[in-house]
């Protein structure tokens, strides 16, 4: 009962019609969703779903079904309302939510340009986000950051994506930044995020099409996280 991820297609995508598929302990099972699945420091889209009849329930989170991460469950409020295996619905993402989010990820993508250091972890909110690298000297300066990415952002880069192969992914290890987490492989292709001319890594988030959407943003703190490890938190300006 795989889920035809439409997020992947176009991330701009606000709502679609579906068909229910299946019910699990995680949730609603649908042929397919605008709705991102919580994974890789990026949360769950929210949203709503409506019903035939014109009823609406609320989608708190959007999760995988299974590891093989081809299914996503739509976690729905606890009502007590829920549709029936065969019945169409609609959804509808939170919107303004989902685009800070897009922006977000883009921008921590920039981030990891303007420190170029293995990636220990990263979250990603609603107008915010944060990456923790493997930095042994400190040394960081908030401004000088946060200037580096603004100018990267102003450079107003197209933001793409393509597919390769788990093979070409083998023979070009550096194009994998993060420690903590590894790219989705399974499927036998890998989808690279491309910032002309900026970054290009593996990534299965949801991203603006141009830097400039991202507008600017400002570096909030550096934490110390262990003898090698600093948080750098940004927030959208």
């Amino acid at each position: 009962m795989a889920t035809k991820l439409l997020f992947r297609e176009d991330a701009y995508r606000p709502s679609t019609a579906a068909t229910v598929l299946g019910v699990s302990e995680r949730g609603i099972l649908l042929d397919q969703s605008v709705f991102y699945a919580m994974g890789g420091g990026q949360p769950g889209d929210v949203g709503v779903m409506t019903l035939g009849d014109g009823r609406t329930i609320a989608v708190t989170n959007a999760v995988w079904n299974d590891d093989a991460k081809t299914e996503v469950a739509h976690v729905l409020s606890p009502e007590g309302l829920h549709p029936a295996i065969g019945d169409q619905v609609e959804l509808a993402l939170d919107w303004p939510r989902r685009y800070a989010r897009m922006k977000v990820h883009t921008a921590l993508h920039l981030l990891s340009v303007a420190l170029p250091f293995p990636v220990t972890g990263g979250s990603i909110g609603d107008g915010e986000g944060r990456l923790d690298f493997d930095i042994q000297d400190a040394g960081l300066d908030k401004d000088d950051i946060a200037a580096r990415v603004n100018a990267m952002i102003a450079q107003a880069a197209d933001v793409t994506e393509r597919w390769i192969t788990d093979a070409e992914l083998d023979a070009n290890p550096g194009l994998v930044k993060t420690m903590s987490v590894k790219p989705p492989r399974g499927s036998g292709q890998v989808r690279l995020v491309e910032i002309e001319g900026l970054d290009l890594q593996p990534c299965g988030g949801t991203h603006v099409r141009n830097t400039e959407e991202i507008g600017r943003i400002a570096v909030t703190q550096i934490e110390k996280k262990g003898k090698q490890n600093r948080r750098v938190r940004i927030v959208l300006a």
